[in-house]
């Protein structure tokens, strides 16, 4: 199908279908921006937030539409008492969107436990529980789309990015598996992979591990990158947020959808890569089959 009408017959059955959306991460940048398309579009949103406040407004002009929970994603009793009160405002929902999440830079060996933890906690292990409990809603129904918005940090890994990167590579992989998993059951599931984006994800929602020595020429130079100001993503979260909301009807959207100028072309080389790393470790790695199996 031509991606051009894709787009456009998206947009049409999305003015019509009235459904109920769950959003974390809702307060800024994409999440933000979401919940505004959602709401422009009538259909009925949920958003989980730090701060119901930073709604006020909104849920003034959107009564009916929008409805706002506090959770604290660093504590599974909030996420999993929040997420059931979610499901039971509107009795069910139809698009699951997780997209909280924050940045940390550093060497690995800096970070401390509860740097790791909180990184863990809020961009991987919320997104699997929330997940998890809106599953068995989407299976009664027979339908629903889940996305996860992971980074291309969850198929390449760089420094100064590892604990990120692992929980964005756990949040790409759960994807992949849970796909597979739910496809029979009528529920759609894609990882959103982009680059960079146009946000406060490496401004005020970035966040940095103390600085060690003998990282001059790899982690301090992205550090020193971030906190320059200098960083400019190419990718804009504006169409970022219609892709998305135009995959939510696609009869077979992708498992893993790359995003950016800057992704793209970063993503392929570092397969190429990969594949050639492969294929000169190719005799080592055949060479641990059992030798009762040749018999």
């Amino acid at each position: 199908m031509n991606q051009n009408n894709f787009a456009m017959e998206s947009k049409i059955n999305f003015m019509t279908r009235n459904k109920v959306f769950l959003v974390t991460g809702a307060s800024k940048g994409l999440g933000r921006i979401l919940t505004q398309k959602i709401l422009d579009q009538v259909d009925k949103i949920i958003v989980f937030t730090r701060n119901s406040e930073s709604f006020s407004k909104l849920s003034k002009d959107y009564p009916e539409q929008l409805k706002v929970l506090e959770v604290d994603l660093n504590d599974s009793k909030s996420v999993i008492a929040t997420t059931q009160k979610a499901i039971d405002i509107f009795g069910g929902i139809d698009v699951l969107i997780n997209n909280a999440g924050f940045g940390i830079t550093g060497a690995t060996e800096a970070y401390t436990d509860l740097e790791v933890r909180n990184q863990l906690e809020t961009n991987l292990y919320a997104p699997i529980e929330i997940t998890r409990l809106v599953i068995p809603k989407m299976r009664e129904q027979g339908s629903g789309s889940i996305i996860q918005i992971s980074s291309l940090g969850g198929r390449v890994g760089n420094p100064g990015l590892s604990i990120y990167m692992a929980a964005k590579f756990g949040l790409s992989g759960f994807s992949e598996s849970i796909a597979k998993e739910l496809s029979p059951l009528g529920i759609k599931v894609t990882s959103v992979e982009p680059g960079g984006l146009k946000t406060n994800w490496a401004d005020s929602s970035m966040t940095f591990a103390k600085q060690v020595d003998g990282y001059s020429e790899t982690v301090d130079k992205r550090v020193e990158l971030y906190k320059s100001g200098n960083y400019n993503p190419p990718g804009d979260p504006n169409k970022v947020a219609e892709i998305i909301l135009d995959l939510i009807d696609h009869p077979a959207p992708p498992v893993h959808l790359v995003l950016g100028t800057d992704a793209i072309p970063f993503l392929e080389k570092a397969e190429k890569a990969k594949q050639e790393e492969m294929e000169d470790w190719k005799e080592i790695g055949l060479s641990i089959e059992s030798d009762n199996n040749k018999n």
